[in-house]
Formats: C-alpha cells, sequence, structure tokens
C-alpha cells in the first residue's frame, strides 16, 4: 500500500480494479476543510486519462510492472509475434491492444513490453524511429517561401505529413510518441 502523500509522476497504482499511471498530481491546502490531492491518471488497459481527486493520505494499492526488452518478429494478420531475446521465447499479441503501435511496428525493431502479473498491458516503443517513405506526391518546385507539407505513405501504412523535399524512398525518422515527421534519416 502506498499513501496518496507519497505519489510520484510515472509511478503505477492499483484502483477499483484499474491499473494507473500516474501523468501527474498535485497536494492541494486550502484554506478551509483538509488537504487532498488532485490527479490526473492513465488507466494502462484502455489508455484512457481520467482525473481523480484523493484525501490527503488515502491508501492505494501500488501495481508492479513487470517491463520485458523484446524484438518484434512479424505480424500474422491481426497477431504480431514479439520474442525475448535472451531466452528466444515468443510472446503473442493481438492488434486490438497496440492499434497505434503497429503504426511504427518493423521487423527486428527493439521494444519494451509491458506486463502487470501475467497480464500484457502493451508495448513501448523507442522514442524515434526510422522508416521508409513508400508513397508520396512530388513537391511544387519553387514552393519553399512557407514551411509546406504533403501527405507520405509509410512502410507501415501509417500517413503523415512530411516537407515537400521528402520524396518515395527515403528515410524518414518519425516521433513515435506524437506520430509526426522529425527529421530525413
Amino acid at each position: 500500500m502506498i499513501s496518496t502523500n507519497d505519489f510520484k509522476n510515472n509511478m503505477t497504482i492499483q484502483y477499483d480494479g484499474h491499473i494507473y499511471q500516474i501523468l501527474e498530481f498535485q497536494h492541494v491546502k486550502p484554506g478551509k476543510g483538509s488537504a487532498f490531492v488532485r490527479s490526473k491518471l492513465r488507466n494502462l488497459r484502455t489508455g484512457t486519462i481520467v482525473e481523480k481527486t484523493w484525501r490527503a493520505g488515502e491508501k492505494v494499492e501500488k501495481a508492479i510492472i513487470d517491463r520485458q526488452p523484446m524484438q518484434f518478429i512479424y505480424n500474422d494478420g491481426d497477431t504480431y509475434v514479439f520474442m525475448n531475446k535472451e531466452t528466444f521465447e515468443q510472446l503473442e499479441i493481438d492488434k486490438s491492444q497496440i492499434e497505434y503501435e503497429t503504426n511504427f511496428l518493423t521487423e527486428n525493431l527493439d521494444v519494451v513490453v509491458r506486463f502487470f502479473e501475467e497480464e500484457i498491458l502493451g508495448v513501448e516503443l523507442p522514442e524515434k524511429v526510422t522508416l521508409k517513405v513508400t508513397d508520396s506526391v512530388p513537391g511544387v518546385r519553387g514552393d519553399t517561401a512557407t514551411s509546406a507539407t504533403k501527405d507520405a505513405t509509410l512502410e507501415t501504412g501509417y500517413t503523415l505529413q512530411v516537407p515537400l523535399f521528402i520524396n518515395e524512398g527515403d528515410q524518414i525518422v518519425v516521433n513515435t510518441s506524437t506520430g509526426k515527421y522529425s527529421s530525413k534519416a
């Protein structure tokens, strides 16, 4: 058990049958009444963000999240297969659990798989990944006065905005947390 007075950002807790990661929190001591803790939490199963107010000193269960480094091997329809690089044990994760992450998964990409007891909570991607542009309309020559962008489709099927000088076949670096173009590789 942990007290709400000991909250820290990124700490994981169990509450009301769910597992949450603390995104931010604030201790509030009003002039009248008792102190409380206002928090913003991410549900690690659904990804939804909720706000919760706690009484100061209220106890909650700490959730121990196991993080295992793994390598993405391949996808077989709606099943994505990962391998533990030390034990060579393979793990299958359904696409519905990692919908957003599939936009950036390429063969042999090193990721971290999060577990709570035996339950798979999801996949943590590297901050940036390098992907190949498979489809992009040619940029208009001379259109450099503004920071104009165009659509580009990546090898994973993900579509994003890129600068006009990016062409089909180019390798680009994409920020996985925002899903946006970062730089040319």
